[in-house]
């Protein structure tokens, strides 16, 4: 019996580490076709001779890491016509300093700080993102994270394909910028050789991507206000995935610009970097339960180790197990270093077979709970909604 249930299990790892290897095929063909479709959108961008007004929407809790130089490339911006907004719930939240630097620094650009006064909602920070669009000038709005930091050409890149009237929604991948942590490295080999491959593969194959990326949101006015505005998801933790998918059911497009913006990570301890990871996991779960179901069967580098495992190291097995971590180790250096230009993916990829044992723990761990913490606050997640704080 037992040995009977060993040999299930073995089968399962086979087929497990097969469908890992096609994911991890797809996910390569998938980047290479965005790399060639990026130099079309940056000409697009380039040719443009309409540069459409924009207010950046930048919603504030904390310090990030270099959040100043963060700011401040918003500012840099080869653009003629923009404004920025900043908005926290508290006046005397500690980066409201920055942005008083920020306007002393640079006058001659509208900055404004929008203290949110109005009673917050589960997710602050859509509460917040209400109030501050508010305040915004102009019919174009880009959201984007405090700790995101842009190139000169950020607004052209982006802002390019909202003159099709298809085109609902913007949004672009990201890399992280590691703090010499363990938990921290691990996070920004996440991001560049799981995350975002997964979203370029997932365009694939549904023809388009359905979600939005808190890295940049870029999108009317008039399209937030058919979706019932920033209000209809402040109840939602993953406020960014349902706002593009609220879009896509417009009809609409979203699309993925072709700049990678940057992040600069926080100095996570394993442990932290655990618990962002469930949070996210979580999130995932129960955003897109059909989705976050079968990355069981894109996890083949753990499946392959299963097998080797399960066989006795036989031959076949590590045959098997070769051929899964060169071509996952191959995605990784392209999705990483090509098309996000991410300078650490090649120091860290030594990192990737524990990167992706700890991903499908992760994985079965989403499944035993539905609590999550963020920013300091716990809460209880129901339906993708953040149900109430504990």
């Amino acid at each position: 019996m037992i040995h009977s249930a060993l040999l299930m299990v073995e089968y399962l790892a086979v087929l497990g580490s097969v469908t890992g290897f096609v994911y991890y095929i797809l996910c390569l063909r998938s980047a290479l076709a965005f790399q060639r479709e990026k130099n079309k959108l940056r000409q697009m961008a380039s040719a443009s001779a309409t540069l459409l007004p924009v207010s950046i929407l930048k919603p504030l809790k904390g310090i990030d890491p270099e959040i100043y130089e963060s700011f401040r490339s918003h500012c840099l911006q080869d653009y003629p016509d923009y404004e920025l907004i900043f908005g926290a719930s508290d006046p005397e939240d500690p980066a409201v300093a920055s942005v008083r630097r920020l306007q002393a620094e640079f006058p001659q650009r509208r900055i404004e700080m929008v203290v949110c006064a109005d009673s917050p909602g589960p997710n602050v920070k859509v509460t917040n993102l209400a109030q501050m669009a508010r305040a915004a000038r102009h019919d174009v709005l880009i959201v984007n994270d405090s700790d995101i930091r842009v190139e000169r050409d950020y607004l052209r890149q982006v802002t390019a394909p909202l003159q099709s009237e298809r085109v609902g929604l913007v949004t672009c991948l990201y890399r992280g910028k590691a703090a010499p942590t363990l938990g921290s490295r691990l996070e920004a080999l996440g991001i560049s050789s799981d995350f975002c491959a997964g979203v370029l593969a997932a365009q694939q194959i549904e023809g388009g991507i359905r979600f939005g990326l808190g890295s940049t949101l870029a999108f009317r006015r008039a399209d937030l206000q058919r979706i019932g505005g920033f209000e209809a998801i402040a109840d939602y933790l993953a406020d960014d995935y349902e706002l593009g998918k609220r879009v896509a059911d417009l009809g609409m497009d979203v699309v993925l610009a072709p700049n990678a913006v940057e992040t600069f990570l926080p100095a996570y301890s394993v442990g932290g970097f655990l618990e962002h990871q469930l949070r996210w996991a979580r999130g995932m779960r129960d955003a897109r339960p059909g989705g976050y179901f079968g990355l069981l069967f894109t996890f083949g580098l753990t499946w392959s180790l299963l097998a080797l495992v399960l066989a006795g190291g036989a031959a076949w097995a590590w045959a098997l197990f070769a051929a899964v971590l060169a071509l996952r180790a191959g995605m990784a250096w392209f999705v990483g270093s090509r098309v996000l230009q991410d300078r650490q993916t090649n120091l860290l990829l030594w990192l990737l077979p524990l990167r992706d044992l700890i991903a499908t723990g992760v994985w079965i761990a989403s499944y035993f709970g539905n609590t999550v913490n963020w920013r300091g606050d716990r809460f209880r997640l129901r339906n993708g909604k953040l149900d109430r704080v504990i």
